[in-house]
């Protein structure tokens, strides 16, 4: 039947953009929303959670179709990732390109609805997000790279937030307080937690190809390396959030994702394949539980 192979005619496409699996752009949502309900003091309204909820989405799924085209001569030797549809063919780099870049300008236009200052801060948010691919070939740790990329939606929820309408740096500075960069630096940890994670799961992979990874510059002491990650992240994130005024039921919130690092400990100190995906797969988790002890905690006041 012809829907029947127009679907599967997409299937490549939604398997490009990691739609089956929301991990990616979860991990993105709930530090850009937690900043977001700081910064708007509460609930920030209808029209910014939707364009950061959406904006995530779009961003995270165009990452994906440049990640893919930059690394299609390395996913090919790697068996979790041999059969993504750019490396097997299912999709060509032109039509992974254009995707990406579709996706890329429909958040850019959500990006329009906002300020100026928040505009201005999109550019370099791309920017991060374009180079991220190719940090590995590049950076001992390219996972900080990728921290940054997946840490910007906090300072741009600021600038939506409280952002004004002069198309200046000074406007920029204005909207994003020190603190808000200081969360971004604090969600960096978390990033290098769960992406070390990612590339212990790949470890033997990367060794052959010569890719560069955290897991790999920590090498005996990744695990170790995680644990410190996951607490630099939950104590910065708490002196942060305990400076925004927020009080016992973020501290809750703040307690809950303590207990699943305890747990993803659990998981990852065998340094098997199966447990260190399973840690990075479940690590939304914590970071809903995050944003809701702020959100519930800004809702109670």
């Amino acid at each position: 039947m012809p829907s029947t192979r127009f679907a599967s005619g997409l299937a490549p496409y939604f398997n490009l953009i990691r739609w089956d699996r929301p991990t990616g752009w979860l991990l993105l949502l709930w530090p850009t929303l937690s900043a977001l309900w700081i910064a708007a003091d509460g609930f920030p309204g209808w029209h910014l959670t939707i364009v950061f909820t959406l904006g995530t989405v779009l961003m995270r799924s165009a990452g994906c179709c440049v990640n893919d085209v930059a690394d299609r001569d390395f996913d090919k030797h790697v068996k979790r990732t041999a059969n993504r549809p750019v490396t097997s063919g299912a999709v060509s780099v032109k039509a992974a390109l254009l995707l990406g870049a579709g996706l890329a300008l429909t958040a850019f236009a959500l990006v329009l609805t906002t300020n100026a200052p928040t505009i201005l801060l999109s550019f370099g948010a791309l920017l991060v997000a374009v180079l991220y691919p190719y940090a590995k070939r590049v950076f001992a740790m390219p996972q900080a790279v990728l921290g940054v990329a997946f840490s910007f939606g906090i300072p741009m929820a600021f600038s939506a937030a409280l952002g004004g309408t002069s198309w200046s740096l000074a406007a920029i500075t204005a909207a994003v307080p020190l603190s808000a960069w200081a969360l971004l630096l604090a969600n960096l940890f978390w990033v290098l937690a769960y992406d070390t994670e990612y590339a212990m799961v790949d470890r033997d992979d990367d060794i052959r190809l010569g890719i560069k990874t955290s897991a790999l510059t920590l090498g005996r002491f990744d695990v170790a390396a995680v644990m410190g990650f996951y607490g630099v992240y939950l104590a910065a994130w708490t002196a942060l959030g305990l400076r925004f005024g927020l009080g016992k039921v973020f501290l809750l919130g703040m307690l809950a994702a303590a207990a699943q690092v305890v747990w993803h400990f659990s998981l990852i100190r065998t340094r098997t394949r199966e447990g260190c995906f399973k840690a990075f797969r479940v690590n939304h988790w914590l970071g809903f539980a995050v944003f809701a002890g702020t959100a519930l905690d800004l809702a109670l006041r």
